[in-house]
């Protein structure tokens, strides 16, 4: 991709092509369908996109991400962020820590760490932009997690389900632990945004004190 292109979905940046091709050769699920019921699943495009537009906005500034998986989010945030950018993304299986790490070794922006996310984040932050993309919905749901954003920064999570698409009968309609930090956090300003396929969504915040 040349400076200056737009990205679309169909036409994928080479890292993020590169990344897709070695989460099949390793097994990693591509969507949530493929995924087991409450496992991990790479990036879609949708949310690489919206990522990628929010990277290429910080300029000199420090992105991270909490659960790398194979590479695939950080791949679409490095394919966009600015030269001065720097990007940390922390992944606690080490067999895909490694395979991300080898992914994204050419790009010196870009550091893989191997470890606990909500451990290792907080002495290398504040970040302006920061994909919670990995830990349980109650990890999420901590307001500590909003600590780690700087004023003007931006929080994004994903894996979330639009509530019309919903069951009927889902626990989620009632009460979901990330739209509640999304929504009932006074330090930020958010949105759900819904992406095309109707079938699933992310949360983006603000941080405004």
């Amino acid at each position: 991709m040349r400076k200056g292109d737009a990205m679309t979905i169909d036409e994928l940046p080479p890292l993020v092509a590169r990344a897709n091709a070695l989460a099949r050769e390793m097994g990693f699920p591509l969507t949530r369908q493929e995924a087991a019921p409450g496992g991990a699943s790479a990036c879609l495009p949708g949310v690489g996109l919206f990522l990628a537009v929010l990277a290429a906005g910080c300029r000199g500034g420090t992105i991270a991400e909490a659960g790398t998986g194979v590479g695939v989010g950080a791949a679409w945030m490095a394919s966009a962020m600015p030269a001065d950018c720097t990007l940390v993304t922390v992944e606690s299986d080490e067999r895909l820590a490694t395979a991300a790490a080898a992914l994204l070794a050419a790009d010196g922006r870009v550091e893989v760490v191997h470890g606990d996310a909500w451990a290792a984040l907080p002495a290398r932050g504040p970040f302006d932009l920061l994909f919670a993309d990995g830990g349980t919905r109650e990890q999420v749901s901590s307001g500590g997690l909003v600590d780690l954003v700087a004023v003007g920064g931006r929080l994004v999570a994903d894996d979330v389900t639009p509530v019309r698409a919903l069951p009927p009968d889902s626990p989620l309609r009632v009460t979901d632990a990330k739209r509640q930090l999304f929504s009932a956090d006074p330090r930020l300003v958010s949105a759900e945004v819904v992406l095309p396929d109707l079938q699933n969504s992310l949360l983006v915040g603000t941080r405004i004190g």
